[in-house]
């Protein structure tokens, strides 16, 4: 398979499927719907949802019924980067190439459509269980899921960790504890929710949401990289900022040659994590590799 053609099209879906569910709004509620739609529609890899539906691919699952968990998922992240770029946190001025939500908008809007954005993702899963009634056990447990993943457990309580650490002595083991809630917990999260809808067995779950917590270091590492080895232009936004704000990064504690063979490491680990799905876990085996080389 192409991963450049399949990442389009699924981006293409994915994008389309965004736009029904967050349409302008009308009223009191129109400049924050219009905050909510400037960042969520802003582009973007998409990265969440497309790992959802290839682990419903994975499993020979149907990807439309999956779709509303996907739109979800990036509805959640998307209201994560609007809190995370605000000044109270990372204080970034850009993000995918433009202005941030608080520089286009202001920081109170920002924030209310970040929080508009993560109280839509749920009205969307509740929706997409309420309009598949034989499967509304499955869409509990991916809502649960996705909840843990995203609050205190999981996103939440790794971005608090994070803040916590800057400018603190960090180990190994504390950088990993770190990402695998801020960073991993949400791709886990996509990973497994999409087997789950996909109909995947209890086997095929655990295997599945292994892969996931291997590629959510992946991705963490990879990003940490960047952010010392990439260019602005490419990014979207500033880097070498994480050592402008002493953040815990696995380059900063392992050193960059070290963090890159960790990520190798972590790749082929994964890729034994996807052998039962044959070629249906194409896309996922990309997907994998595609994070050691890529530059945004």
């Amino acid at each position: 398979m192409d991963l450049k053609t399949y990442l389009s099209e699924r981006k293409t879906l994915i994008d389309q499927a965004l736009e029904c569910y967050l349409p302008p709004g009308n009223g009191p509620g129109q400049r924050v719907v219009e905050a909510m739609r400037y960042s969520l529609l802003a582009g973007g890899k998409r990265l969440r949802p497309i790992l959802c539906l290839a682990a419903a691919e994975a499993v020979a699952g149907n990807v439309e019924q999956v779709m509303p968990v996907a739109g979800a998922l990036e509805m959640i992240h998307t209201y994560s980067l609007i809190h995370d770029d605000l000044p109270a946190m990372d204080d970034d001025d850009f993000r995918r190439g433009r202005p941030t939500c608080h520089k286009k908008f202001d920081e109170a809007t920002a924030i209310l459509a970040g929080d508009g954005l993560l109280t839509a993702a749920f009205e969307v899963l509740a929706a997409a269980a309420t309009n598949h009634p034989a499967q509304a056990s499955v869409y509990h447990e991916v809502v649960q899921t996705i909840a843990r993943a995203a609050g205190y457990q999981g996103m939440v309580g790794g971005q608090m960790a994070d803040l916590l650490a800057e400018g603190q002595p960090s180990t190994l083991e504390q950088v990993e504890a770190i990402h695998r809630l801020k960073t991993g917990a949400l791709l886990t999260a996509s990973v497994r929710s999409g087997a789950l809808l996909g109909g995947g067995s209890a086997r095929d779950i655990l295997a599945l949401t292994h892969y996931g917590e291997k590629f959510g270091l992946i991705f963490q590492i990879t990003d940490d990289l960047l952010d010392v080895e990439g260019e602005s232009a490419e990014m979207g936004k500033p880097t070498g900022m994480d050592a402008i704000r002493q953040k815990a990064t696995y380059p900063a504690v392992m050193g960059v040659a070290a963090a890159k063979n960790q990520a190798r490491d972590l790749v082929a680990a994964a890729l034994v994590d996807l052998q039962p799905f044959g070629e249906r876990a194409e896309p996922l085996r990309q997907l994998a590799r595609y994070l050691l080389v890529r530059r945004q």
